[in-house]
């Protein structure tokens, strides 16, 4: 626990400071945001806003993390590198694009095909080293062939897959928490809260596992997980680093953590959701992200369907994603933000009851 405690705080102070650093040196160097044209006029007065600003949240966690387990005199476990892999990795392929759009002076950064081929590699890379490799001692590896909503259940998936499927949650989930990052202080705050949630479920997680300390336990009184408590530490630096970064990322925001921290925070989320066996609860506890991505695909499918039907092509919504809908009708932007932070909260306790809930059931 102390150790859980002790990344928290320093990740908090570290992205504190570190984001002022950060503004000061990406407005010096001109790494300012470009502005969608299509999207609310009120954003325009945005552009130029430093962006990337993602490094500091990565940083922040990076380094509470290393430190943590540094002043515990214990090195990190194979499941927080893996997460660490899809952290980084996902980071390194959105600062890849906010680097082309600070570079070339557009609101287009690497084309989607590009993007999708980084995150590919790195989710790829990610599910055949969790499945296939770094088993403990009970044989657990980071990763499961199962599909998991609090325990694994049904069938044992083919390799091929898994893979598949590991590959899908960790695209989808980046991307997700990329549509949510468009208003001020939204998907930090949002994001603060749900690794926050899965901080909790990882310290359950450990002080229930299953072992051989408990070898006639029933699979569903405990937990197969190989390091929960690894996972605890680094979700709860990644929180801590969130909070630190809302400070200067509330409205009006003076930096942007652009797909830099947008990629790298969606990818943790799959990571913690695939190696904690809660793949399915992830869409409960992050439901306002799957919100977010709903609206999006809505939006473009009644589209494409009523112009295939010979008309214009009409829209669900004003606007997407969703939070820009509000914004059209009206909404000032911290409305908009408070609001969605409520129903994030409400997700949050709906998952965490749900994981809790099945608990108590079984006992």
């Amino acid at each position: 626990m102390r150790a859980i405690l002790l990344s928290g705080v320093i990740a908090l102070l570290v992205s504190l400071l570190g984001t002022r650093v950060a503004i000061t040196q990406f407005t010096r160097l001109g790494y300012g945001q470009e502005i969608r044209d299509d999207g609310p006029t009120s954003h325009h007065t945005k552009r130029g806003t430093p962006t990337m600003g993602g490094v500091a949240i990565v940083l922040a966690a990076l380094l509470a993390y290393l430190g943590a387990k540094l002043a515990e005199g214990d090195a990190p476990s194979a499941s927080g590198w893996l997460l660490v892999l899809l952290f980084v990795g996902c980071g390194l392929v959105g600062f890849l694009d906010d680097f082309i759009k600070v570079f070339m002076q557009r609101n287009l950064g690497l084309r989607s095909g590009a993007k999708m081929i980084g995150q590919t590699l790195v989710a790829v890379t990610f599910a055949v080293l969790a499945t296939c490799f770094f088993a403990d001692k009970r044989g657990v590896h980071p990763a499961s062939h199962y599909l998991s909503t609090i325990h694994d259940w049904g069938w044992k998936l083919p390799l091929a897959v898994v893979i598949v499927v590991i590959w899908f949650i960790v695209t989808a989930t980046s991307n997700a928490v990329n549509l949510t990052d468009g208003l001020d202080g939204l998907a930090t705050g949002v994001s603060m809260m749900v690794f926050g949630a899965y901080t909790i479920v990882s310290i359950w997680q450990n002080n229930q596992r299953c072992g051989s300390a408990r070898p006639n336990v029933d699979p569903l009184h405990c937990y197969t997980v190989r390091d929960p408590l690894d996972l605890a530490i680094l979700s709860a630096a990644i929180t801590g680093a969130c909070f630190g970064f809302l400070w200067w990322n509330a409205s009006p925001a003076k930096i942007f953590m652009g797909d830099t921290g947008s990629l790298a925070l969606g990818g943790a989320l799959a990571g913690l959701a695939i190696m904690s066996r809660t793949e399915m609860l992830m869409a409960v506890i992050g439901g306002i992200f799957v919100l977010e991505t709903l609206s999006v695909i809505l939006q473009v499918g009644f589209f494409k369907l009523t112009k295939r039907n010979g008309g214009a092509g009409k829209r669900l919504f004003r606007m997407t994603p969703i939070h820009h809908h509000f914004e059209m009708l009206g909404w000032e932007q911290i409305t908009v933000v408070i609001r969605f932070w409520i129903i994030a909260g409400i997700c949050v306790t709906a998952g965490l009851g749900v994981f809790y809930g099945a608990w108590v059931v079984v006992s």
